[in-house]
């Protein structure tokens, strides 16, 4: 990741630290996340670490179950949602994996398919929980409208698209192919999202309001990039091979971006909601227009988390 200085800086960093999972307080692997592994909070009975001391177990675990507690007292009649969403369970990572099963499930392929499918992935692939951690960071980290850990988890249609993602993803890799398209498909049917499962996407994304995101097969999206609604990682015509685009780390795409063929996005560059991009945008550089030209640098160290997507002075003369 790309740091900048001061206290945001400082939040994310901490927030990132303690959603990767450290722990003061160790729980063993075979009782965190996966199939195989025994229930984490059958440890956390069993061992008398209710209350205060779970938070040294996991701290944002703690504070999220807090969350949900105070909001069951507030709104009792959200007590089933809330329950089975976040307190009946052992951990954030399966806490999420049900959440977005879910929203997910239909008569056909219902919840419990998908929540074995991603306990399976869990436990095979310890990286997808890491990237839970860091997208949910990323949220509370650059969504201004977003003052607790429990609103991503329960609300927001773009934390729940990326972690389909991730479950498809995997189930790609392992040769379920169709069980990735199906995800891919209930995706967008649910959540208006339409990321092929073959895309590569790294940790720490923010999909904000996420509805019309397409994403094509060959695309790249790095760590700690942000994509606003309206936005497409496509191709540009029927070409075969690698043809999508490939966006480095700490880019800001803004909304109605359309990012068009195998070319790439430099690191820390920022995108201007509406532009057709059709040519390679170097590094920490604006770019703005239909088709996208070059008119300023990125305006600070790291787009992503900045999420400002005002034209400065110096871009004001420009005609798009």
């Amino acid at each position: 990741m790309v740091g900048s200085a001061g206290a945001g800086c400082f939040f994310l960093g901490r927030c990132i630290a303690v959603l990767a999972g450290s722990r003061q307080r160790a729980i063993p692997r075979s009782h965190r996340v996966g199939r195989r592994h025994t229930m984490a909070l059958a440890f956390v009975r069993e061992n008398g670490l209710l209350g205060a001391e779970l938070a040294t177990i996991d701290p944002v675990w703690g504070h999220i179950r807090s969350e949900a507690e105070a909001a069951v007292g507030r709104e009792p009649d959200l007590t089933p949602l809330i329950r089975s969403t976040v307190l009946d369970h052992d951990s954030l990572e399966l806490a999420i994996a049900h959440r977005v099963a879910a929203r997910l499930a239909n008569e056909l392929v219902g919840r419990d398919a998908i929540v074995r499918a991603f306990r399976k992935a869990l436990d095979s692939d310890p990286t997808i929980a890491e990237a839970f951690r860091a997208d949910l960071a990323a949220v509370v980290d650059r969504d201004p409208a977003t003052v607790r850990f429990l609103e991503p988890l329960l609300y927001y249609k773009g934390f729940h698209a990326i972690q389909t993602h991730r479950l498809a993803h995997w189930l790609w890799d392992k040769g379920r192919k169709d069980f990735a398209m199906h995800l891919q498909s209930r995706a967008s049917e649910v959540f208006q999202t339409d990321i092929n499962p073959a895309a590569r996407i790294g940790k720490g994304i923010f999909l904000d309001h996420a509805t019309g995101l397409v994403v094509g097969q060959t695309a790249v999206v790095e760590d700690n990039v942000s994509i606003l609604q309206g936005v497409t990682l496509g191709g540009t015509g029927k070409e075969r091979g690698d043809r999508h685009p490939k966006i480095r780390q700490g880019v800001l795409l803004g909304a109605g971006a359309k990012v068009l063929g195998n070319i790439e996005v430099g690191q820390c560059a920022r995108i201007a909601a509406g532009s057709v991009v059709l040519h390679p945008v170097p590094r920490n550089v604006t770019v703005a227009g239909v088709p996208a030209k070059v008119v300023g640098p990125a305006g600070c160290a790291e787009p992503s988390r900045s999420m400002d997507q005002i034209l400065a002075d110096w871009a004001t003369d420009f005609t798009i």
